[in-house]
């Protein structure tokens, strides 16, 4: 199980937020590409990014912060938060780029998913944030009526490369992932998913590794910025 590292950007800082809200935004590095470079040096296989300014705006802000970490950090990236065109999508991928998250998209256009994944194969994945089971939008802020299974099975013969699965509820919130949910998702589809939102310590990984159904890996932001997973110990856990 792959440990993504989350760097989440908002004006051109590292942060994390509690439970989506951007009033409620913690700064944890003015250098989000130094940031970076810490996770790539303790080890870490990929990395996750995030365009907070850009979830909201519908299209990229922190491009700057991005093709930094781009230039500097040698590991694949994802980048999700104001992606909402094939224009947008080529150039990120473009500029190195691994993989371009999809989210307010997938449920506003999903016809723009599977046109990307089948021009860009193995570099798109679907962003699925949800509350109490029901798919939020634009910067979490919009709720919908759309049920996380029924959006992720619609993507099932599109080519997408994984889904990202978040409580929202349990994002920044140190509580601990919903692991019933994602492990549910991950069963009731043949995409990859990979985990996010309260992954809080070690045991969070473990739990998520081990329970029953085959993730393919577990974002975590906060625990590892407080120091509540050390990066290196996790990855060499993770590896058994």
């Amino acid at each position: 199980m792959i440990l993504y590292p989350a760097i989440d950007l908002k004006d051109g800082q590292a942060v994390r937020l509690y439970k989506g809200e951007m009033d409620q935004a913690t700064v944890f590095n003015d250098d989000p590409a130094a940031q970076a470079e810490a996770f790539v040096e303790a080890g870490c296989a990929w990395l996750h990014l995030v365009d907070l300014n850009g979830a909201f705006a519908g299209e990229p802000v922190n491009a700057a912060p991005v093709e930094a970490i781009l230039s500097r950090c040698k590991v694949p990236a994802q980048l999700g938060g104001g992606i909402r065109d094939m224009a947008t999508i080529e150039k990120w991928l473009g500029k190195g780029l691994a993989r371009v998250i999809l989210g307010t998209v997938a449920v506003e256009n999903p016809d723009l998913v599977r046109e990307a994944a089948k021009a860009f194969p193995g570099q798109v994945a679907v962003g699925i944030d949800a509350r109490n089971g029901r798919v939020a939008t634009k910067g979490w802020a919009e709720e919908t009526d759309v049920m996380v299974t029924d959006l992720a099975r619609s993507f099932e013969d599109a080519g997408v490369a994984a889904i990202i699965y978040t409580d929202i509820n349990r994002d920044g919130a140190m509580q601990g992932p919903n692991i019933e949910a994602t492990a549910d998702l991950a069963r009731s589809v043949s995409i990859p998913v990979i985990a996010s939102g309260g992954v809080s310590s070690l045991e969070d990984l473990v739990a998520l590794r081990d329970c029953g159904a085959d993730l393919n890996g577990a974002i975590s932001g906060r625990a590892l910025y407080d120091g509540a997973i050390d990066l290196a110990e996790a990855l060499r856990v993770l590896k058994g």
